[in-house]
């Protein structure tokens, strides 16, 4: 099958998957709710024990909180993926004239408009709050490219996940037990010279922690180039060992 054809597929399973929210809008409820909950509760109950004023605790923790944002929708990704596999819809897929990964790219597709929505929530509720961006356009610009980039390779570890598990019970521990360590053991809400020193060697290896640190950087007008480095590093390594395992884990289930 083409590659023009594939990607037809792909793009109207994708409105597939947006078209779900308009029928079951309850969806979007936690990506809403969740980063909301996060910067109230972070800027207001910790920013005065970490930074000793929670309006300069507020330039460091909200972009840390939007990468954490893109963590925690991935849970909803795979569960959803996970639904649709054990409910037969894939099932009905395979009995249809389209290309076998159409589906997976759609589902992707679809749902890195969850991420956008995250993201964007989380940074106009910072500048409601007093975060201010000291940055160029084309700082913005390669930070909001480094978000997506990064949301691009959890969604592939969220589809791995969600193809999987033979359970929404499995998806949910699964999916818990790889957002925990990466987003609190990171230093998206305590500097990394605060921490432990038996924490700090897993903390500054922290993909979680390369990507903050970025896009920190790139917002507040320090740019850190060898941290934006190893964000891509880690964005690519990602892709290139998870998306071929979660394809072959797709096609067998599939």
């Amino acid at each position: 099958m083409s590659p023009a054809r594939v990607v037809r597929h792909g793009a109207a399973l994708a409105w597939r998957n947006l078209v779900k929210f308009r029928h079951t809008p309850d969806q979007l409820l936690d990506i809403m709710l969740m980063p909301v909950t996060f910067v109230v509760m972070f800027v207001f109950l910790f920013g005065n024990a970490v930074s000793g004023d929670w309006h300069a605790y507020l330039q460091f923790v909200i972009p840390g909180i939007a990468v954490q944002a893109l963590m925690f929708v991935s849970l909803g990704t795979a569960l959803s993926l996970n639904t649709d596999i054990r409910n037969g819809i894939y099932d009905r897929f395979r009995s249809m004239p389209i290309a076998r990964s159409a589906p997976l790219i759609g589902h992707i597709l679809g749902d890195s408009v969850k991420y956008v929505l995250a993201i964007v929530l989380v940074f106009a509720l910072g500048l409601v709050l007093g975060f201010r961006i000291d940055a160029e356009a084309p700082a913005i610009a390669a930070a909001a490219g480094l978000m997506l980039a990064f949301a691009f390779a959890i969604c592939w570890i969220a589809t791995l996940i969600g193809v999987a598990a033979r359970s929404a019970e499995t998806v949910q521990a699964l999916s818990l037990v790889l957002i925990f360590p990466l987003t609190f053991g990171s230093n998206i809400f305590v500097p990394t010279g605060k921490l432990p020193g038996w924490l700090q060697a897993w903390v500054k290896i922290n993909p979680v922690t390369q990507l903050s640190d970025a896009i920190r950087g790139l917002l507040l007008g320090t740019p850190a180039y060898a941290t934006i480095a190893r964000s891509l590093l880690w964005t690519a390594g990602i892709v290139v060992v998870v998306a071929p395992l979660a394809v072959f884990t797709y096609r067998r289930r599939a």
